[in-house]
């Protein structure tokens, strides 16, 4: 039988997730839901679930309260073969602060990885959509005899700006890891293309154990993973780049595979869902050799009544739609559509209640949302301001529990 390397993965799920309020108001960025019955932290677990990597440690701090609930309830391994996922608070190991960074808060929680002793750390952050073999990163990892290996994804030259970059050589080394550049560089084999960082690593434990400590010792780091620790790494000749367009998982589709979404704004989020729900999806949740795991609630199916529709949505359990049409859109579990009300594009999240004649169009409710009848939201973004609701990019969002005034 094959030795396989002890490998622990770190997930970090402490970011506050400002871009995203008012849906962080109340909750971390992890925990927001996503695709009807999931939560944004699903799908990184799932990946390192699927991948047999099973000891799991996420760091947390921010509003945090629903994440760890969430973890606890849903994402129960056997401990038989040492299988594990636990929630990590910020627990002032090493003095009377909080984490001051992405690299302070593993290095504060270094007894997580001297109590496993790993040869390997894996280092993911909680908030991507994206599916990933990620033991096949960790074998070329091994495989190298580097210290650091960053996943990377092939972005438009064009776009490059926005992201943090990655330069390297035809063979993978990496040469420099350039912040948002102005003009980022192009690929090798794809002088169009560059590499854009998907913030997912994986280290050799010794040389990251040491980073870690030389970073903290730094009174002007900012203690940061992908600003501070990622280029020291480079700067030593020690990190190369996986190319996530190599990383190809059991089902996925022409269409999906290589699919990577960052939500951290609410355009994006909202893109992101609109992935979802065409016949041939962007990106393909029915995917049951490599499916996203989740804790789903006890409720009975999805009931459609006086001619209520749905056409291309996801529509979860629980769900009444009585004589309403849903179009383009994603429902949340218990969710109730009464007569003649319309959805377009929009993500409901569970308990809301949507009355007669009221319109939804691209917007985003979230729980227990009343929409009284006759309502119109996401219609006239001046007239929804005017009522209390954020609005970015022509989408409207209605902040948890929200009490929406009738028509005035």
């Amino acid at each position: 039988m094959t030795i396989r390397p002890n490998v622990l993965s770190i997930v970090l799920a402490g970011g506050e997730g400002k871009r995203l309020m008012p849906l962080t108001a109340d909750r971390a960025k992890p925990a927001v839901p996503f695709g009807g019955t999931y939560r944004l932290i699903d799908f990184v677990l799932s990946n390192l679930a699927n991948s047999d990597l099973t000891k799991i440690c996420v760091l947390t701090q921010y509003k945090s309260h629903s994440l760890d609930r969430h973890i606890s309830v849903t994402w129960r391994m056997s401990t038989m073969l040492g299988s594990y996922v636990t929630s990590v608070p910020a627990q002032q190991r090493t003095g009377k602060q909080w984490f001051m960074g992405s690299a302070d808060a593993i290095y504060q929680s270094m007894n997580l990885i001297n109590d496993e002793d790993p040869e390997y750390v894996v280092v993911f952050g909680a908030d991507n959509i994206y599916r990933m073999d990620v033991e096949k990163m960790v074998e070329a990892h091994i495989d190298s005899g580097l210290d650091c290996t960053i996943a990377g994804i092939r972005v438009p030259r064009a776009e490059a700006s926005a992201f943090g970059i990655i330069d390297a050589a035809a063979d993978g080394k990496i040469e420099r890891f350039l912040e948002k550049p102005s003009d980022p560089p192009g690929l090798p084999d794809s002088p169009e293309e560059s590499y854009a960082s998907m913030g997912n690593y994986v280290f050799t434990r010794s040389a990251f154990v040491e980073a870690l400590v030389a970073d903290a010792e730094d009174n002007k780091s900012r203690h940061d993973m992908g600003g501070n620790i990622i280029p020291n790494f480079v700067a030593a000749g020690q990190a190369q780049v996986y190319d996530f367009t190599m990383n190809n998982v059991p089902g996925s589709t022409d269409k999906d595979r290589n699919y990577w979404r960052d939500v951290g704004t609410i355009e994006a989020y909202h893109a992101a869902h609109m992935d979802l729900v065409s016949v041939d999806p962007e990106f393909n949740l029915y995917n049951r050799k490599w499916p996203i795991w989740t804790s789903q609630a006890q409720l009975p199916g999805a009931k459609f009544t006086l001619r209520g529709t749905a056409e291309d949505s996801i529509v979860s359990n629980g769900c009444i739609i009585s004589g309403g049409d849903v179009d383009r859109s994603v429902l949340s579990p218990n969710v109730m559509v009464d007569k003649w009300a319309r959805i377009e594009e929009s993500v409901i999240y569970s308990g809301c209640r949507i009355g007669r004649n009221a319109v939804i169009r691209r917007a985003i409710l979230d729980k227990g949302v009343i929409v009284p009848d006759g309502v119109e939201i996401g219609t006239n973004p001046d007239h929804d301001r005017a009522r209390g609701f954020y609005v970015e990019s022509g989408i409207t969002v209605v902040p948890k529990n929200f009490k929406v005034p009738g028509n005035w």
